[in-house]
């Protein structure tokens, strides 16, 4: 987490990188193992190829001035561009299966 980011009580941040004034609402979620996919490395989508991570824990890269509304769930592999606003009760869900 880098500086003046902040981050609300009740949150679940799992292995993942937050950029500097980010703020994180109360209850969101970033998770970072996708359990329906058995144990596959997470992969990212950007600018229409697929970043490897080659591990299977990894949460998000969240961009800077980013805001995560209260109880959003963000999906393990997603990239929030700068400046992304996340709904309260948001779903940011990349798929990058093969």
């Amino acid at each position: 987490m880098l500086g003046g980011s902040k981050l609300a009580h009740f949150n679940f941040i799992g292995d993942t990188l937050i950029g500097e004034g980010v703020n994180i609402e109360a209850g969101a979620i970033i998770a970072n193992y996708r359990n329906e996919l058995d144990g596959a490395d997470i992969k990212i989508r950007f600018e229409g190829s697929v970043i490897e991570t080659g591990v299977n824990k990894f949460g998000a890269l969240i961009g800077d001035g980013c805001k995560i509304g209260a109880n959003a769930v963000i999906s393990p592999g997603a990239l929030l561009r700068p400046n992304t606003i996340v709904p309260r009760l948001g779903l940011i869900d990349q798929f990058a299966y093969d």
